[in-house]
């Protein structure tokens, strides 16, 4: 029997990555019920579902969920409601998977933290890139012992410049006090891989950056507040709003080009750029996060990481290199390119990867092997801006696979391993603003978390 939905928020997140899951896989879910304060979005996502029940207020969705026979909820509300949405879902007693971040301010995620026994076992949280081919290939490859015990990890966040003017210039995750800061908006998959591949929390982080170029200073001269007043740098200007949602979005009427508004013809987003956020300057906005940021972190047992993200890429991808004392792997995300060096004589790789390409040649001087992989294509994916290389599919069917075995909070769903990386972007955060390191077991034991709330356990889950 396919697992009955509720979807709570049909923004980006709830209507194009997870409601468009279950709508595609009929069989193993189904949404009965959509909530959303705005009415085009509730409806539109209801009515793609085939007539599920619509809710302009959560409250009432949640009161419903006994009478809707609800197996599983989705949130996906803006970052500001999830604590709160979270502990009603809780305390109704269905399990959620509750979109990323789980809290956008450190005293938000202490009140969820602190609430650990109603939402621990019940919780998933929408880290969806550790649900992708590249990096589970990844996982199993460190985990196999190939390349013997791990002594760094460097994950590189290429945000790409077109992307960070969009998302965190003039976009909703542009100011920190309206979401969070960027190293938890942004980088929060990738500190959830580094703390799952690393298998415990760390011993402490130090970081640095801030805001160096999407500044009123940096405008040109004569640069108005948007782009379509007559700017005279727009045949120049990396950023010229147009430039994106007309031109190189022309075929696109989805995700991001929906966000301008319900008009995607030319003249509707050209109208919509006119005035709207998307429309602006990006020296003239009021963003406030950082746009590049560089995070070093030490893990138990001398394993050392480090975390580079940057605005200013020409890809929107990562790309990890890690080394070990038999081995050493990189690899790039988009490609799902990998090169596996094993350094052992008669070392190798696991059975059973799920790869598109393998070769293997030998390594002067020592002619150790060097397998050159690639990783096969995720079947699903949703481009760019979306879809996360496959992980949203990924997380949304282990999700609802979690739902029909009651396993949800545990496993690859734990909120032990999520609550960690969710800290360590607050304590990255901290770093940055204060230029201190901080040791971390010693500033969450400083923290509000109480009633066992399972931060920092050192679970390898």
């Amino acid at each position: 029997m396919p697992q009955r939905i509720v979807i709570i928020g049909a923004g980006g997140r709830g209507r194009d990555a997870y409601g468009r899951w279950a709508i595609e896989h009929p069989g193993e879910a189904i949404i009965v019920a959509v909530a959303d304060i705005d009415d085009q979005r509730r409806s539109a996502l209801a009515t793609a579902a085939g007539g599920a029940a619509e809710y302009a207020d959560w409250r009432d969705a949640v009161g419903d969920l006994g009478r809707l026979d609800a197996d599983g909820v989705v949130i996906a509300v803006p970052d500001a409601l999830h604590v709160d949405v979270a502990l009603a879902v809780a305390d109704a007693g269905v399990p959620f998977l509750l979109e990323k971040p789980a809290a956008p301010t450190l005293a938000e995620l202490e009140r969820l933290a602190g609430h650990a026994g109603r939402v621990a076992a019940r919780l998933a949280i929408g880290h969806v890139l550790r649900f992708t081919p590249f990096w589970r290939t990844i996982k199993r490859v460190v985990d196999s012992g190939a390349i013997g015990q791990l002594i760094t990890i460097e994950v590189r966040e290429n945000i790409g410049y077109w992307h960070f003017a969009h998302s965190y210039v003039r976009g909703n995750w542009r100011k920190t006090a309206a979401s969070s800061p960027m190293v938890l908006a942004k980088t929060s998959h990738d500190l959830d891989l580094i703390r799952w591949i690393a298998g415990s929390a760390p011993e402490s982080l130090y970081s640095i950056g801030g805001l160096s170029w999407f500044r009123p200073e940096h405008a040109p001269p004569g640069a108005p507040e948007f782009c379509l007043d007559g700017c005279p740098a727009a045949e120049t200007c990396p950023f010229f709003a147009p430039r994106y949602y007309v031109d190189a979005l022309a075929g696109v009427h989805g995700h991001p080009v929906h966000l301008l508004g319900s008009d995607t013809s030319v003249a509707g987003r050209l109208a919509a750029l006119r005035t709207g956020d998307y429309g602006r300057c990006v020296f003239r906005s009021d963003n406030d996060v950082a746009d590049h940021q560089q995070t070093a972190i030490r893990f138990p047992g001398g394993l050392t990481a480090t975390l580079t993200a940057s605005a200013f890429t020409a890809e929107n991808t990562r790309n990890v290199a890690i080394t070990g004392s038999a081995g050493q792997l990189t690899g790039h995300m988009e490609t799902g390119q990998l090169v596996i060096d094993l350094f052992s004589p008669g070392a190798s790789l696991p059975e059973g990867l799920p790869l598109a390409e393998h070769e293997v040649t030998a390594k002067p001087p020592m002619n150790h092997a060097r397998h050159r992989l690639r990783v096969a294509a995720p079947r699903e994916d949703l481009g760019d801006h979306a879809g996360h290389a496959g992980g949203d599919a990924g997380l949304m069917a282990e999700f609802v696979a979690a739902l029909g075995r009651g396993t949800v909070g545990s496993g690859e769903l734990s909120f032990s391993t999520a609550l960690d990386s969710h800290l360590m972007a607050f304590a990255a955060e901290e770093s940055r603003l204060t230029g201190a390191r901080v040791d971390f077991a010693e500033w969450v034991a400083g923290l509000g978390i109480a009633e066992g709330a399972p931060a920092g356990t050192g679970s390898a889950a």
